[in-house]
């Protein structure tokens, strides 16, 4: 073996992981699987209330640098708690009356252009048949086989009550989140405090203290530069719906901005909204085609190039166990499931990384 064998065998020998035990009992690894199972189904049970409380863990991760800020200005944490939570319903309130009334455009134009989708894409004839089917079945439901043109309560009022439960559900979890919230930002740092108090040893004590100031920083930095850089993305998709003659860019840029917060999925949903929006308005073929070609490449530029450059820093994440993250959420809580998809993997694979047990996992969950 030559030198220069020996000394490649050297490097990768050093670039090999410390020693990573692995569960040897049985009993171990059942007893940790039923947990792992008990845990996941209590958070499926109880998802009104924990779900609620993880979105608050996660804005409050967010949001702990404002409140920093507005601590070292000498403002009261009861005061600054609330400044937050007002500017923070301000913004949402604000957004929302802003996108409703081009969102409720949109919605009452879009099955009126399913045939012109039709005329201009032949060759995608059987999937738009059956977007127009979706359509005529969700003006339909609860119908119970009742005609289109009936003229009777039920056509009407069935979607009616949908809508109603679903705006109903949505404010009552945004309730429960901001209370939440509210109560996390003025604890601090109480809960940490209570829990190196009560550990027996110091060397669990520092270890805690640890994990949580990592996940503290980490988290905080990840969520605080995704935020950043998906406002980039809505703010450039709002200025190429402008100029492509799409029109409405405070609609598609919240669209783009919210899109974005979901891994791969989520650009690759607006690449097909911003594509029937530019069939549906603009006349030429390569045209219309602009909206989509362009936000992909904003995608492209900020998904792959500096959002990665950025955040690879602190942590990496396999890809495929994001992408499973991501559907496992989605199905356990929905849209808010997919969002805190990311996150919660970022937490866990923290925690694993700094408790020697499950050092495996952590590397396994590695990029």
């Amino acid at each position: 073996m030559t030198e220069a064998d020996r000394k490649i065998d050297a490097e990768l020998m050093a670039q090999q992981p410390s020693e990573m035990p692995l569960p040897a009992e049985p009993q171990v690894i059942f007893l940790g699987g039923l947990f792992a199972l008990a845990v996941l189904t209590a958070a499926y049970v109880a998802r009104d209330i924990v779900l609620p409380l993880a979105f608050a863990i996660a804005l409050k991760l967010l949001l702990q640098p404002c409140m920093a800020l507005l601590a070292r200005l000498h403002i009261p944490k009861t005061v600054a708690g609330l400044v937050i939570i007002f500017v923070l319903l301000g913004a949402i309130v604000g957004l929302g009356a802003a996108i409703s009334g081009p969102a409720a455009a949109w919605a009452a134009k879009l099955p009126e252009g399913i045939p012109r989708l039709q005329e201009r894409l032949g060759f995608l004839r059987g999937p738009i048949n059956t977007l127009l089917r979706f359509f005529e079945q969700v003006e339909n439901i609860g119908s119970a086989g009742a005609p289109r043109d009936a003229s009777g309560p039920l056509a009407g009022s069935a979607l009616l009550a949908t809508v109603f439960t679903g705006a109903r559900n949505f404010a009552d979890g945004l309730f429960t989140t901001v209370l939440f919230l509210y109560f996390l930002l003025l604890s601090g740092d109480s809960f940490l405090r209570r829990l190196v108090e009560i550990l027996p040893r110091f060397r669990e004590k520092r270890q805690a203290i640890d994990i949580w100031q990592q996940i503290e920083s980490d988290i905080s930095a990840y969520l605080a530069t995704i935020t950043v850089m998906n406002l980039a993305v809505g703010l450039a998709t709002a200025c190429v719906m402008q100029l492509t003659g799409v029109g409405d860019p405070i609609l598609w840029g919240t669209v783009a901005f919210l899109l974005n917060y979901a891994p791969i999925i989520g650009p690759a949903l607006g690449v097909f909204v911003f594509l029937l929006a530019g069939f549906l308005t603009i006349d030429g073929i390569w045209s219309a085609l602009a909206p989509a070609g362009l936000y992909l490449v904003i995608h492209v530029i900020e998904g792959e190039t500096l959002t990665p450059m950025l955040v690879a820093r602190r942590f990496t994440l396999n890809p495929v166990l994001v992408i499973l993250s991501f559907v496992f959420w989605f199905w356990m809580w929905g849209v808010a499931g997919a969002i805190l998809s990311v996150p919660m993997l970022a937490i866990m694979k923290i925690v694993c990384d700094r408790l020697r047990p499950l050092a495996a996992l952590g590397h396994f969950l590695a990029g």
